[in-house]
């Protein structure tokens, strides 16, 4: 894994996510709804105390849906929109396109997964930080 910049110091309001985008072999990405949400968003989370980018997504992918992250995680970007599940509070997630060895399965806070094609429209609500800027990423990297 390469060493990432540890995270910049606090934005009132903003919520600092690394976030997973996991492909199958139909080209569609992997959502995940949480528990007491109706909104669909990438898989990810937001880093512990000392870890960079991508063992977080290590860490979240575990506990989340029970899969290894494998190395060679690409960077898609870094995002900001609106917070889906957060009223009046913004989200910015640093996007990585990856793989992952074994079948995700809802674990931990995680209610439901949905595999989508990704562009729109989406067979589910999905957060606007992922249907306004990873999915488009993703488009524009790999069509």
């Amino acid at each position: 894994m390469t060493e990432q910049a540890p995270a910049p110091a606090a934005e009132p309001g903003l919520i600092r996510t690394v976030a997973a985008v996991i492909r199958n072999a139909r080209g569609e990405i992997l959502l995940v709804r949480k528990q007491a949400s109706e909104v669909f968003i990438q898989p990810g989370g937001k880093r512990e105390p000392g870890e960079d980018s991508l063992a977080t997504l290590g860490r979240e992918l575990a506990e989340e849906l029970g899969v290894r992250l494998l190395p060679g995680a690409k960077a898609l970007g870094e995002f900001e929109d609106s917070a889906a599940n957060e009223p009046g509070r913004r989200v910015r997630a640093e996007a990585f396109l990856v793989e992952v060895e074994g079948e995700p399965v809802p674990q931990a806070e995680i209610a439901e997964l949905a595999w989508v094609a990704p562009r729109a429209p989406f067979p589910v609500a999905v957060a606007p930080l992922s249907a306004g800027h990873i999915m488009p990423a993703v488009v524009a990297v790999a069509p």
